[in-house]
């Protein structure tokens, strides 16, 4: 999607470096005895809610200060994942058999360091196996979302397979990345053959290097038209719009052809193509519930959104105006309208800068001096949420009455109830038979149990 980095940066500082080689080591140990150990047990491939590591991560920033940053994510444990290549990692493969896992090692050991379970993302491929030199590397936006040659397939594949022997502990493993560069210009259309040609030989790949590895697929930005655009509309449609129908026909090759899978990955904005968020931003995130739905229709495979937005378009002036408030109570319906569709994975991608100054950041600045808070809005609500809806967790809708009522969203479990107000004003409604108060854009956690 348009909301990425593209070159990446070195890890940052090797903070504490003895101690987190030692902590690294022993945790490490402890998960499975060696680099060439087993994986044990089969994983859940239900992971719950977490986030993606981009280009810079909480290791990077003034040494002396990294540590609040780390402490973000160490205060609870959540599914984190990165790519192999691009957005804080550097090239995994320069020239055939010739390996530089050094800033990929220090993202999974942060992981580890913190307590996550670390997910990868096998994206993107050395330029040697794109038409590049060997032992070169173009970090160009373009260059990085090439896909591999055809003839270079079984390389990826290997390469995959050697990323999985280096990390014995990671069990859960996404292929590829929005079908990134299988766009066939002269069909208007995914290449939805080659993609899946790609992941079939991955995922057998990564089987032969143990069958416990639980893989998954085909990472499809569900990108969406408004309701007027009428070329590539599809049945999969509402009030938000309609999702481009050559994304739905890749995904129904790629269950139809797939080798095996464990999971199914897509991802999406609830705007619509260009930018605008239909009818509104909260009313727009009822696309992630009714693209959920038409997947659990069609496979009975975990679903997991790898990345999903909120935020209107650059070209939409409206995102200037929202308050930390707004940002937030958009973000809660998001995950509240993900769960409705039947996921129980999602994966929030950090904005995060180097000088920490976001608005969506997940920890806060690692600058020297900076006053913020120690837990960011978006890191705690994304604690609380996979807290109160972890995998297999029976949800429902409250029952809202009032004058209000369809301005107030709600998901409850057995011992908790998140109620968040879609108006920038007070509301007063009736939540589950209890009379609720809620200020302008108001997120809320309510003990069901009452």
């Amino acid at each position: 999607m348009r909301r990425r980095a593209g070159r990446p940066v070195a890890v940052g500082w090797r903070v504490g470096a003895v101690l987190s080689v030692v902590l690294s080591l022993a945790l490490l140990v402890s998960l499975c005895g060696s680099r060439s150990g087993t994986r044990g047990a089969i994983a859940d491939a239900s992971l719950g809610w977490g986030m993606t590591h981009t280009q810079y991560s909480a290791a990077d920033g003034d040494p002396s200060t990294v540590d609040t940053a780390v402490r973000a994510l160490s205060a609870q444990s959540l599914p984190q994942n990165q790519h192999i290549m691009g957005w804080g990692a550097d090239n995994p493969e320069p020239s055939p058999g010739h390996y530089d896992f050094a800033s990929l090692d220090e993202r999974i050991d942060l992981i580890r360091r913190t307590g996550g379970t670390p997910v990868i993302t096998l994206c993107c491929a050395p330029d040697w196996m794109k038409g590049g030199s060997p032992g070169r590397t173009d970090w160009s936006r373009r260059a990085l979302e090439t896909a591999p040659s055809p003839d270079h397939y079984d390389d990826f594949a290997a390469l995959a397979a050697k990323v999985a022997e280096r990390y014995p502990d990671v069990r859960h493993y996404i292929v590829w990345n929005e079908l990134k560069g299988f766009f066939d210009d002269s069909r208007k259309r995914w290449d939805h053959v080659g993609y899946t040609d790609l992941y079939n030989r991955v995922h057998r790949a990564l089987k032969k290097v143990d069958e416990k590895i639980l893989v998954g697929g085909p990472y499809l930005d569900m990108d969406s038209f408004a309701p007027a655009h009428r070329r590539y509309a599809s049945s999969l449609s509402g009030p938000w719009g309609s999702v481009d129908r050559r994304v739905l026909e890749a995904f129904e090759y790629w269950n139809v052809h797939k080798v095996g899978a464990d999971f199914v990955v897509v991802d999406g904005s609830s705007s619509s193509r260009g930018g605008r968020a239909l009818p509104d931003e909260f009313r727009a995130t009822d696309k992630f519930t009714a693209v959920g739905r038409w997947l659990r229709q069609r496979t009975s495979l975990p679903l997991w959104w790898a990345e999903y937005y909120v935020e209107p378009g650059a070209e939409d002036g409206r995102l200037r105006h929202w308050t930390a408030r707004h940002r937030l109570a958009v973000e809660a319906a998001a995950m509240m309208a993900i769960a409705a569709g039947g996921a129980e994975t999602a994966f929030f991608w950090n904005p995060q800068r180097r000088d920490g100054r976001c608005a969506a950041c997940l920890w806060p600045s690692a600058e020297p001096g900076r006053d913020t808070p120690e837990t960011p809005p978006i890191m705690d609500l994304i604690r609380r949420f996979g807290v109160t809806f972890p995998p297999g967790t029976a949800h429902r809708p409250a029952r809202v009455t009032g004058a209000d009522a369809s301005a107030v969203r709600t998901l409850a479990s057995d011992t908790t109830v998140l109620v968040v107000n879609t108006l920038d004003r007070t509301v007063e409604v009736t939540v589950d038979g209890r009379s609720v108060t809620l200020d302008g854009y108001q997120v809320r956690w309510l003990d069901n149990r009452t």
